[in-house]
Formats: C-alpha cells, structure tokens, sequence
C-alpha cells in the first residue's frame, strides 16, 4: 500500500478529533484504501485474515448484550470457535450473523446469502454479506452494502455502508457539539441511565435535554432519528441559533449533503456573530474533503467570539489540520 494522503490523513485527524465511535471504524479502515484497486485474474483465494465484525449494541446491558460483546472480542483475537459457541447461544440476526462470521471462511458468504434471502431488509445482514463478499474477493459487495444503506437508514451500520459506498468523505458522520456541557450530574450517570434521561428531557421540552439527546442518538448511529428530534425542536424555536445548527447538522448525509449545507449556509447571515454557525460549517466542510473553506470557517469561528467554547474546540480542529499536513 502506497503513502498515505494528506488528505487522508486529514480525514483521520478529523475522525478523532470528534472522537468518533470505535465500534464500526474497523470496519472501514480495513477497507476503504483496497476496495476499488483492481484485482488481478489470478486472484480468486480470500484476502489474508478475516473480515471485520461489528455488531451494534447500542447501551444494552442484557445477558445476550454480554455473550455478543466477549464474542466480538474473541472474534477480534482470532479466537473464532469460541466466538461462535457464544454467538449460537443466541437466536437474533446480530448473533446469527456473528455465529457466520465466525466460521470464516467455511461457509460464512453461502450462510449471509442465505440469511439476506429471508431479511433483505436486515442492514446488519447486508453490510456483512458485503464484508464476506468483499473478502473472498467475490462480486456483489457493493450491492450488499448499498441495499444496507437503503434497508435501514437510521442504523450504524448504514452510516458504515455509507462510509464504503462514499470513500472520498471522512469516516462516520459529523456530529452537532454544543455550546455548554453537559451538567455533571448527567456525566456521572452510565450510558444506558445518561440516554434515557437525556430521552426524558428532550420529552419535556428542556433546551439542553434536547440538543444532547440529539448528540446522543448521533453517536449511536441514528442519524435520522437525531434530526426528527432536533429538526422539531428547531422548528418550534426560529431565534435559537444553536437549535437551527442542531437541526441541519443532523440532516447531514453523504448521499445528498446539499440538505445539510442548504440549511447552515442561510444561518451565517441570519447569526453572523454566531460561533455555532461558523464551526459546524467547518465542520461540515471537512467530512466534504473541502479543506481550504473549512480552514476559512474554522478560523472565523474562533474569532467572532474569541475564548468562547468553540472557538477553542475549532482550534483544536485548525491544529489537528496542521499536524495532518505536516
């Protein structure tokens, strides 16, 4: 494999300056750089290794949750037969898959088709057919991933599709950050108790509630339900800046970025003094691939209110681009 791109190396300084979530980041960084190399005609043996695995599990605590966690990390150290003897306790599509998977490669591409033939609406199905097809070099990966895209949206493991079906984005998508933490009270509170209070809130009506549980649904992967949630609250309340930045920033999608940018461009002239705005078009701008504009909107961001939160959040971004291009 070739050096690597300072573009590229800004699409992953981008991704852990916004702490992406690992749980899926295996999965495109194992892939993205290869998928569209051509093959050559001698090349029919199965990629060395085995394809990633990543089960969605959102805050489950329950004893399936557990069992599919030490699977997930008994696939990843190779230990694939005790993987399996976890993944065939459970009947779910996530541990039937796993329990495929773990058989790479005996069988594993013959067991998804058969599994994507009874749930083709199944995105965990298809991503994973996908990922099988892909690694056994066979044709079909494509398709897979993009009827998992389609299937179901509203997934992480559609924002993984999207990732292998848009390789010129950065990974994941861009979240919405907030001008003022989270109380403590909140951050001393597990993820399954932090999200159902934030999902309390946010039905109440309470600013701050609304806007994290908007952050909240993002980060598990529910792009489409992040921008319902922000999208009303944005509509019920014009004059709040930060609320119409939520709203566009959680219709971001790679397939059709302009609903996204088409929202947030307006705002700069509604709220020119507005950090928010300025930031997460930089923002916006960098998953893009558009640096040049993004460095622009970042650099005003820090200064239309100098020492504010953001603007030290996107100096942080301006130094992670400096160091990506170095």
């Amino acid at each position: 494999m070739g050096p690597v791109s300072p573009r590229a190396r800004v699409a992953a300084a981008t991704a852990a300056a916004a702490a992406l979530a690992a749980t899926l980041v295996v999965v495109v960084a194992a892939l993205q750089t290869e998928r569209h190399e051509p093959l050559p005609v001698e090349a029919t043996a199965p990629r060395a290794g085995r394809p990633p695995l990543a089960l969605d599990l959102g805050v489950r605590t329950d004893r399936e949750a557990q069992d599919l966690r030490r699977g997930l990390a008994l696939y990843e150290e190779g230990r694939l037969p005790q993987a399996g003897s976890l993944f065939a306790r459970h009947a779910s599509l996530e541990a039937r898959v796993g329990k495929a998977m773990a058989s790479w490669p005996e069988g594993t591409v013959d067991r998804l088709t058969g599994l994507a033939g009874l749930h083709p609406q199944s995105a965990v199905v298809q991503l994973h057919l996908g990922l099988a097809l892909f690694w056994a070099r066979r044709p079909g990966a494509d398709d897979a991933w993009r009827a998992a895209l389609e299937a179901e949206p509203d997934t992480p493991y559609a924002v993984t599709a999207g990732n292998l079906l848009f390789p010129g984005f950065a990974r994941g998508l861009p979240r919405f950050v907030p001008g003022m933490s989270l109380p403590r009270a909140l951050e001393r509170l597990d993820a399954a108790a932090r999200y159902e209070e934030l999902q309390r809130r946010a039905g109440a009506g309470d600013r701050l509630g609304t806007l994290y549980y908007g952050v909240a649904l993002q980060r598990l992967g529910r792009q489409r339900s992040a921008a319902r949630v922000l999208g009303a609250y944005a509509a019920a309340h014009p004059g709040d800046v930060e609320a119409q930045v939520a709203a566009a920033v959680a219709r971001f999608d790679k397939n059709r970025p302009v609903e996204a940018f088409s929202r947030l461009g307006p705002l700069s002239r509604r709220f020119p003094r507005a950090a928010t705005v300025r930031f997460h078009l930089g923002l916006l701008l960098l998953w893009s691939g558009e640096l040049v504009e993004a460095r622009r909107q970042l650099r005003l961001a820090r200064t239309v209110e100098p020492g504010s939160p953001l603007a030290r959040e996107a100096e942080r971004y301006l130094a992670a681009l400096r160091r990506a291009e170095r």
